[in-house]
């Protein structure tokens, strides 16, 4: 049995200031005695402004949301998953890119948000990430104190083939950091992860963005916990903070002998018109 731990937070457009949550979230983790720290998507910038954005980018190694990260995982000894941060990539466009920090302070692996957010709302918000994000190429799986963990991104959610290639390599904990809106996560949030959970009889953990941000975006919250069963751990509601669940690889075990989804998949053919 190990206990992860979930940050809920409202992240703003002063990195600084962001940096400083996830640094005081990283020792309440450990404090609260979690192996691992999970945080939301756009940890460190959320700004949909892109020029006054523009600025706060950087490349990897020169983040600075990421260096004072590492830096609190190695000063108390604690993994933690960053959900994302905007990074600079050589070719001028972003990657929404998550870490994974053992201990040490190191970067274990990344991962790149492969589905991107083009959409349009009946609310009449509109979002382009497209626009000036490039997508990831390949999903990621990496062994940590809570289990094989498989990444994701807010968006990836809604597309099982991911989840279904995570777990087929092995992932026995989903790692779904977002930013969900309000319509789309008061309507699909809770659904989509339980049965994300389900279908690959694997724990899922979903921190998330909450609240009214300084761009003046609202997101939805109700950062997750679910078991292999799709039971619901943990929900967080809105209010921003430090949740805790703990992880039973004997419940994947028990999952798995009494419903084995993963033994009986099969690969499907092209459909044929009829």
């Amino acid at each position: 049995m190990t206990r992860a731990a979930l940050l809920q937070m409202t992240s703003g457009i002063d990195p600084a200031a962001n940096a400083a949550t996830l640094v005081d979230a990283v020792a309440q983790a450990k404090a609260g005695g979690a192996a691992m720290l999970f945080t939301p998507e756009m940890s460190g910038l959320l700004d949909g402004d892109r020029a006054r954005a523009q600025p706060h980018y950087r490349p990897e190694d020169e983040d600075r949301v990421l260096a004072a990260v590492r830096e609190a995982a190695a000063k108390h000894g604690i993994w933690v998953h960053l959900g994302s941060l905007a990074v600079l990539r050589d070719d001028g466009k972003l990657a929404n890119r998550a870490f994974v920090i053992d201990a040490s302070g190191a970067i274990r692996t990344r991962y790149d948000k492969m589905h991107l957010f083009d959409v349009d709302l009946p609310t009449g918000e509109s979002w382009r990430e497209s626009n000036s994000y490039t997508a990831g190429e390949g999903p990621v799986v990496v062994e940590t104190p809570i289990g094989a963990l498989g990444l994701a991104i807010c968006y990836d959610l809604r597309f099982p083939d991911l989840f279904r290639t995570l777990s087929n390599a092995g992932a026995t904990v989903l790692a779904v950091p977002a930013a969900f809106t309000r319509p789309t996560g008061a309507a699909h949030w809770h659904v989509l992860l339980r049965a994300r959970a389900i279908e690959a009889a694997a724990f899922v953990l979903a921190a998330a963005q909450t609240g009214d941000h300084a761009d003046g975006r609202a997101t939805y919250g109700h950062s997750l916990a679910i078991d292999p069963w799709g039971e619901v751990l943990i929900d967080m509601g809105a209010p921003a903070g430090l949740g805790f669940a703990e992880i039973d690889p004997a419940r994947i075990a028990d999952v798995r002998t009494r419903v084995p989804v993963l033994r009986h998949r099969r690969a499907i053919p092209e459909a044929t018109a009829a």
